[in-house]
């Protein structure tokens, strides 16, 4: 898993999905767009939403300047992420990973799929469809 960091929060990406990390792009906002929908963003060549993984965790308050974007591929869709910061890449045991405590289950809307711990610190693991928008309201 890549780790990066939002909001505070350690989260893994499963590599199947990365494509790129880089430097943030400019980012056109769109009016009425979700809360942790930043816009769109023109990544080699191809227009992209960009999500702020940070409000999508439940982030209160001013977004922070994220300081890369890691691009997945999901479901033969692109988006960007824009994190914090990027850790590195981290092997976790599938035996290690476990579900979210079942009053927990719903947090980040959904977004976290597993929980582990690495290096002593928690570890999110993301939910990959969840950074999709399904609806303008709503979240896959």
């Amino acid at each position: 898993m890549l780790v990066v960091g939002a909001a505070g929060h350690r989260v893994g990406l499963p590599l199947s999905i990365v494509r790129e990390t880089m430097r943030p792009l400019p980012i056109e906002a769109l009016r009425d767009a979700p809360a942790f929908a930043l816009g769109l963003s023109v990544i080699r060549g191809v227009s992209v939403p960009v999500v702020d993984l940070g409000a999508l965790l439940g982030r209160n308050g001013e977004r922070a300047s994220p300081s890369r974007f890691v691009t997945l591929a999901v479901e033969e869709r692109l988006v960007a992420l824009a994190v914090d910061g990027v850790e590195g890449v981290v092997t976790v045991a599938q035996g290690d990973l476990a579900a979210l405590p079942p009053l927990l289950a719903r947090a980040a809307a959904g977004a976290v799929e597993a929980i582990a711990t690495h290096d002593d610190a928690f570890l999110l693991v993301l939910r990959a469809t969840s950074v999709l928008p399904d609806t303008a309201g709503g979240v896959t």
